[in-house]
């Protein structure tokens, strides 16, 4: 297939191969060309009384993981269709129907977010992993999980798959996926890959749109990702 400027052909991309994730992380947000300190939201999130008040009632599930109802939220809340349709499918992503946990999902989410960079989501996902339950050990090292013992086998394999699958160009190999199908069903694995997809979708939103973070998530990542260089950056 032809693509680019002029039709030119483009050749196969190799797959890369998995890296775990290591301290310090890649080179903050806020400083890479074009993201400085200061900069502002694209679009303003609505006051929450300035919600569709049908939607307004529907957003209150962000609360409870989250303590707040999120600027991302708040500012896709401009189309109201939209946002019914993100909350309704965030909450059917976060359900949990076999293996994988709630506070599982949210380290899923974690990892994903920092392949792709988005310090919003990161701070988001600490913070939800820590309301879900997570450990002190497993909060401090989840940006190192493969030498970390506090992961299981099964749970390293998933981090893992959620690690490459957040590549661009996708990092998933043969030895990854059937490092994941040995501990995992497939009921689970679509649960797994699930919660990569939808924070690719947040992961790009929040970066592009330069969601405000609130006061909790941003206290989460200053208490558990300084090891990894976390920063607020423009997210303030």
């Amino acid at each position: 297939m032809n693509g680019g400027a002029g039709g030119r052909r483009r050749g196969p991309v190799a797959l890369k191969p998995y890296r775990p994730l290591l301290s310090p992380c890649r080179e903050p947000v806020s400083l890479r060309p074009g993201k400085t300190e200061g900069h502002k939201a694209v679009v303003r999130p609505l006051e929450e009384a300035e919600i569709e008040p049908t939607l307004r009632s529907e957003v209150q599930f962000f609360k409870g993981p989250l303590g707040v109802i999120p600027n991302s939220v708040r500012t896709i809340a401009h189309r109201p269709e939209i946002a019914r349709a993100f909350t309704a499918l965030n909450i059917a992503v976060m359900q949990c129907h076999g293996a994988v946990t709630p506070e599982f999902k949210r380290l899923i989410g974690y990892v994903t977010s920092y392949v792709s960079g988005c310090r919003y989501c990161q701070a988001h996902t600490i913070l939800g992993s820590q309301r879900f339950g997570a450990s002190e050990e497993r909060l401090n090292s989840v940006w190192d999980f493969e030498q970390s013992p506090h992961f299981t086998e099964a749970e390293k394999a998933a981090l893992a798959f959620a690690h490459a699958a957040a590549e661009v160009p996708n990092g998933v190999t043969p030895e990854i996926e059937s490092r994941l199908k040995a501990t995992w069903g497939d009921g689970d694995i679509v649960e797994i890959m699930a919660v990569i997809a939808l924070f690719g979708y947040l992961n790009r939103w929040n970066d592009s749109v330069g969601s405000a973070l609130e006061d909790l998530p941003v206290s989460a990542g200053e208490r558990y990702l300084a090891p990894t260089g976390w920063d607020v950056g423009k997210h303030r």
